[in-house]
Parts: C-alpha cells; sequence; structure tokens
C-alpha cells in the first residue's frame, strides 16, 4: 500500500520514507504551512497507511521550510473545523488518526507552531523543537474554541491554570518556555538541530518495537479519563503476560549481557 503523497502545487502534504522513518511534510509555503481541509484529510488517510507498512519504524510530521505550521489557514477556518453541516472537525480526525499510529510519532518543529498546528503536532507523541521556535494556541484572538481534544490535551499536560491562561491569554511562548510549561519534550540548539533529529530517529529505530508500542498503549489507556481501573488492570495483564511469552526480553537480556547491539525480532500484528 503507497501513501498518498499529497499534491505537486499548492497546500498539500508530502510523504517521504526513508531509513525507517516515515515523514508527513506539511505543504503550504504561501501560508506558512497553514492547515487545509484536504490537508487534514490527507494526514489522517497518510498516518494510518504508514503505521501498516513495514518499512516504517517512526512516524515524523514537519513542516516545509523555516516553520511547522501557522495554525489553521484562515479563509478554510469553518471547513477545517465545522465543515458544511457544522459538525465535522477535520483537524480532530487528522488528531485522532496520528493517536492510532501505534509506533512512535515525533513532531519535529521549527519556527512557528500556532494554533491548530500545535494540536497536530501535539498528537504526536512528543515534540522535540529547535531553540528558536515559538509556539501559541490563540483561538481567543478569533472568536472561536479550540477543539475539544486540543484543550483537553492542553489540561492533561499543563494543568487547568496554565491551560486558561495559555488559550485566553493568546500569547506566543519560546520553545524553551514551552518545554516549561510542558508543551514541548525536548529543545535543541538551532545549529545542531538536525543532526538531534537525525540521532533521536536513530535511537528510536534501534529499541525494541514491543516495548516502545506497547508502552505507548499503556501510558494513552491510562490517560484517558474514561479509562475504568479494572480496565487498566486487565490491559497491563495482557501487556506483561505478551511481554513474558515475546522475543525481545530473552534478546535484550543476551545482548547486554554478550555487550552487542540488540536484534529485537518482535514486530506488530495486523
Amino acid at each position: 500500500m503507497d501513501a498518498p503523497a499529497g499534491q505537486e502545487s499548492g497546500p498539500g502534504i508530502e510523504v517521504t520514507i526513508e531509513a525507517g522513518v516515515g515523514m508527513i511534510l506539511l505543504r503550504n509555503p504561501a501560508q506558512r504551512n497553514a492547515l487545509t481541509r484536504q490537508m487534514c484529510r490527507e494526514i489522517a488517510e497518510t498516518a494510518a497507511c504508514l503505521d501498516a507498512r513495514e518499512d516504517v519504524d517512526v512516524l515524523a510530521v514537519r513542516g516545509e521550510g523555516a516553520t511547522f505550521s501557522a495554525g489553521v489557514s484562515i479563509g478554510e477556518l469553518r471547513q477545517v473545523i465545522l465543515d458544511d453541516d457544522g459538525s465535522t472537525d477535520h483537524l480532530t480526525a487528522a488528531d485522532r488518526a496520528l493517536g492510532r499510529v501505534r509506533k512512535p510519532t515525533i513532531a519535529v518543529v521549527q519556527g512557528h507552531c500556532m494554533g491548530g498546528g500545535w494540536q497536530l503536532a501535539s498528537a504526536c507523541d512528543f515534540i522535540v523543537a529547535s531553540q528558536d521556535a515559538s509556539f501559541g494556541i490563540t483561538p481567543a484572538k478569533l472568536g472561536i474554541i479550540y477543539p475539544r481534544a486540543g484543550v483537553d490535551r492542553l489540561v492533561r499536560l499543563v494543568g487547568p491554570a496554565t491551560a486558561k491562561y495559555v488559550l485566553m491569554s493568546a500569547r506566543t511562548f519560546t520553545a524553551s518556555r514551552a518545554q516549561d510549561m510542558g508543551l514541548v519534550a525536548e529543545v535543541l540548539p538551532a545549529a545542531e538541530f538536525e543532526a538531534g533529529v537525525q540521532a533521536l530517529f536513530t535511537d528510536l529505530r534501534a529499541r525494541s518495537r514491543f516495548s516502545m508500542s506497547t508502552t505507548k498503549g499503556l501510558i494513552d489507556t491510562a490517560g484517558d479519563p474514561a479509562t475504568e481501573p479494572a480496565v487498566l488492570a486487565s490491559v497491563w495483564d495482557r501487556a506483561w503476560t505478551e511481554m513474558a511469552a515475546g522475543p525481545d526480553i530473552d534478546e535484550g537480556i543476551a545482548a547486554f549481557l554478550e555487550r552487542r547491539d540488540p536484534d529485537f525480532g518482535w514486530r506488530p500484528g495486523p
């Protein structure tokens, strides 16, 4: 199954697969990679496609050029978050598609990451930002409500008071300040950014896919307020059983004792 590659001209996305990394590139240079309805649809389709590919170990999202995304395209704001009948939120559909990916997902952020751009980035497992990046969530400037998926995630990350401050002030924050608040996982010096991102990809590709995929599922399940304790306990029990019966635990121990790099054999099922 081939990943959709977006449009050659005009707003769209570009998809590349290199050295086990499936990259979704946001392409709308005329509007600083602002998200259109079509781009959100392509992202949702592509995320599932890349997750299913055996030659993809890591999924990354970044913007073309020096900007991640200026948010949702103002000219298509209603179409993106409301659609024709006012019921469909295409940004949240893209958000959920990224959230369903079983492999590690990373948002690679340079330049501005604003509004809906942050929601898309935050749907990934974590954000890695250049020191010169900036962040802002600005629905209060537009007279709208930020989509629920974005608000709920923001509250989980920074707490209710800081979430109110970020949303109500609509201020822009440096990458370091965003990291202090919990919006960003890692900030890299601008001059070392590309090398640092590639080193992270290399590290992730060397890790146990079982460990990463299962840990990701456990954390997401525990972080869902709708998850009942009995369900979470059952998920943990199943994960522990799969670990004991799977190949990676023995390979990891053997590689450590033999002082070699492990060759983990576990692969996700269909």
